[in-house]
């Protein structure tokens, strides 16, 4: 995520900071590569301009100049307008005090609405909510049948009619089952459409008319970078949405689409998607994320991924085994099942500070596999300890 911006920037501001003194040509050099860091990032021109103006602004101040630390200074500046950039503070979805709270995902073809929509729906019902899903893609062959996979495998019910064309018929249908069921968050998965295509956004917009859900959540694929900015902002104008979500974030080594998008459109990223698996989604928190595009990596969002994988007994429990010399070779495939779980091994290296640094190291996932296998061909015997463990991971 963001490795190539990273990269660049870390490379401008490290010049920064070998300097003892700073001089305003210091800073008109730095601004121009942070200038051109960005517009080959992919981030929209107006908004390179801005922030450029406006660090270049707060670093040429007699307090940065003459700091005893000047180099610090600026990133420290350079790290709050990337906050500001990116929307300050995490912003949560708005839920109804009259349940249900009716969300309405759109977005493109191939944008990832459907999957986002059930990533959403597991997210609420981890914190103990009831959520329930519509199919009310009814243009893509088999878009009902793939929602409906997806329900059974996070178990959210899904409403859906094969018989029925309207989209707004089925979506008033599910309001009242998700009523008469008690359901709390309803999850509307609307049919991709392009911007220009006047047809589908009037359905769209008849859509949201007829069920005024409590967020229109704009769904857009970050690797598509400014493509994706101007469609959210032709959305917002047409439609009007409330937020937005970005998905395949995990592959999106510039970030144009992030760093954009907030001002463009003047509406918050809210979540974003960081991997293919059903709970690979994540709240988008600013500051973190600026703190991953200087480097500083995200210590906060791994102890979070950590504590949804470890439970405090077992960790408990697996200290005293340590502890104790009890730890087998079981239990060493059993952690390593965690820390998968927890994602691609390369991304949580990548929340590390200074990770992004260390050149020529990669990770080989396969190899958590070949583990898994020896440790599955040994013969189970009693007294296998940690010194065993030791063995194969040599």
């Amino acid at each position: 995520m963001f490795n190539s911006l990273s990269e660049k920037l870390d490379s401008v501001l490290k010049k920064l900071k070998g300097k003892g003194v700073l001089k305003s040509q210091d800073i008109d050099v730095a601004m121009k590569e942070i200038r051109l860091a960005l517009l080959e990032a992919d981030v929209n021109f107006k908004v390179v301009k801005g922030f450029v103006e406006r660090v270049r602004e707060k670093a040429v101040g007699n307090d940065v100049l003459e700091s005893l630390t000047p180099g610090q200074q600026v990133v420290k500046i350079v790290n709050e307008e990337l906050c500001l950039l990116l929307g300050t503070d995490n912003e949560k979805i708005q839920l109804s005090p009259n349940p249900p709270t009716v969300l309405m995902m759109i977005g493109l073809h191939g944008s990832g609405k459907t999957t986002t929509a059930a990533k959403l729906a597991r997210h609420y019902k981890a914190q103990g909510r009831r959520p329930m899903m519509v199919a009310a893609d009814l243009q893509r062959p088999a878009a009902i049948d793939q929602l409906i996979m997806l329900g059974k495998q996070i178990d959210v019910p899904v409403f859906f009619s094969r018989e029925e064309k309207n989209p707004v018929v089925v979506c008033k249908n599910a309001l009242s089952e998700a009523k008469k069921e008690a359901r709390d968050i309803l999850i509307l998965d609307t049919a991709g459409r392009l911007h220009i295509d006047e047809g589908l956004m009037t359905e769209l917009k008849n859509v949201k008319d007829a069920i005024a859900p409590k967020e229109s959540l704009f769904v857009a694929d970050a690797m598509t970078g400014q493509d994706a900015v101007n469609i959210a902002k032709a959305f917002n104008e047409k439609i009007g949405i409330d937020g937005i979500i970005l998905t395949k974030m995990d592959g999106d080594a510039r970030g144009g689409a992030a760093l954009s998008i907030r001002q463009v459109t003047g509406r918050p990223i809210k979540f974003i998607g960081v991997g293919e698996k059903i709970d690979m989604l994540e709240p988008f928190y600013p500051q973190r994320v600026a703190s991953r595009i200087l480097g500083m990596g995200d210590v906060l969002s791994f102890i979070e991924r950590a504590q949804q994988s470890f439970d405090d007994r077992e960790a408990e429990s697996l200290k005293n085994k340590i502890l104790g010399d009890g730890f087998t070779l079981d239990d060493l495939k059993e952690q390593l099942k965690k820390i998968r779980s927890m994602g691609p091994i390369e991304n949580l290296l990548s929340m590390i500070p200074g990770f992004n640094k260390m050149k020529g190291i990669t990770v080989d996932e396969k190899q958590f596999v070949k583990i898994e296998a020896i440790i599955n061909s040994k013969q189970k015997k009693s007294g296998i300890t940690r010194k065993s463990s030791t063995a194969v991971e040599r």
